[in-house]
């Protein structure tokens, strides 16, 4: 935990102090944040960093240690009266804290803590403001260490990708019977040869199965693999290893030599869409201008809509990745929610629009990470449909 960091943020937001709270693990942003890992979480908890003097704890008596190692004065309480005596004497004075909460849950990523705590606080005299922009500060930024690691996990995706093409393209050349599901295995096996782990597996989707955004095979349920067929690969992973974060990709192909044109005219489309969302995030940034998340699902939903596909775009633009492949930062999102998260300095997040149809779906999805002027892809670019079967 950065202490004199998050101060000055603070400062700067004119807060009077962030308010963590937890119960039974519900709110795994506070403890990214502080940096700690309590054995046992069966009580309440409340940590105060204030934007001067020192932080204070309030703690049960029974589980006194889940805030060890953080510095400031600690307050132990049992019963429901001692607790909410002490809860007011820690906020005493303080006007405007940020909390895990966010208003109408238009942003639910941050919206952890339970409408009952908020009351809690409201009743000691206190506003309770949405902490994402701190939290995006301070958990979605990435250290030169987590860079690394992303770029390390983006060689092996893309490894895992070319090597489900070719395991399709050598199942139907030589005429043996190959699945979703087993092409699936092939890019796990990817995978652990390589020390990369992912929270599920990756998506391989054929046909009327890749107009389904969220479809993923398993051993009972896979559709089988042939010539002609439609296919749509969405892999993500990290190093396994402490801090790792995701590189999280979508990839289409044709099973075949040429691709027909049903399908590569709406890729056009997508890959217009992807890239005009790109194209906005550097020139902001390379302009100086503030750019917020829902700016960029605008842009790549213009142009999906522009080309008359508007009402088959049902997801929002992007998300952030960090540890988790959805991570903390602003997502690009004017769809789902108005995500008006500022975009920052390095995090990262995807682009990846769709167009989802009756019989198929097309997505490309890149991920973009930021510096202070400019804006990168961090992995290879897709420019056109993969003809599985083409000579290679």
């Amino acid at each position: 935990m950065n202490l004199e960091a998050i101060q000055a943020a603070l400062r700067e937001a004119k807060l009077d102090g962030w308010l963590f709270y937890d119960h039974h693990r519900r709110d795994p942003i506070a403890y990214r944040v502080l940096g700690i890992n309590p054995v046992m979480c069966t009580r309440r908890w409340y940590y105060l960093i204030p934007a001067e003097g020192g932080p204070a704890k309030l703690v049960h008596r029974i589980e006194a240690n889940n805030l060890a190692g953080l510095p400031g004065a600690e307050e132990r309480y049992s019963s429901w009266r001692e607790q909410r005596e002490g809860l007011a004497r820690l906020l005493h004075g303080k006007k405007r804290v940020a909390m895990e909460y966010s208003a109408l849950n238009s942003i639910p990523y941050v919206g952890l803590v339970d409408a009952g705590t908020v009351e809690l606080v409201v009743a000691c005299g206190v506003e309770v403001v949405c902490s994402a922009d701190l939290v995006q500060q301070f958990e979605a930024c990435w250290s030169e260490e987590q860079w690394q690691s992303h770029l390390a996990a983006g060689k092996v995706v893309h490894q895992a990708v070319r090597s489900a093409f070719a395991a399709i393209r050598d199942a139907v050349r030589a005429g043996k019977e190959t699945s979703e599901y087993d092409v699936q295995q092939e890019m796990a096996k990817v995978f652990a040869e390589n020390g990369l782990v992912a929270d599920e597996p990756p998506c391989v989707a054929v046909n009327a199965n890749t107009a389904n955004p969220h479809y993923s095979p398993s051993r009972e349920a896979s559709v089988a693999i042939h010539a002609d067929d439609f296919v749509l690969l969405d892999v993500w992973g990290k190093q396994n290893q402490p801090g790792a974060v995701y590189f999280d990709i979508t990839w289409t192909g044709y099973v075949g030599e040429t691709v027909p044109e049903r399908y590569t005219k709406v890729f056009e489309v997508v890959r217009e869409a992807r890239d005009s969302a790109i194209v906005l995030v550097q020139k902001s940034l390379q302009a100086g201008r503030i750019i917020y998340g829902y700016e960029v699902d605008d842009a790549a939903r213009e142009v999906i809509e522009r080309n008359g596909y508007g009402a088959f775009f049902v997801h929002r633009t992007g998300h952030s990745i960090g540890e988790d492949v959805h991570g903390n930062g602003a997502n690009m999102d004017n769809f789902e929610t108005h995500d008006e998260r500022r975009i920052i300095a390095r995090t990262c997040f995807s682009i990846e629009p769709g167009i989802y149809l009756h019989d198929f779906g097309v997505r490309s999805e890149v991920n973009v990470f930021t510096g202070a002027r400019e804006a990168c892809v961090t992995g290879e670019i897709q420019t056109a449909i993969v003809p599985i079967l083409a000579a290679t």
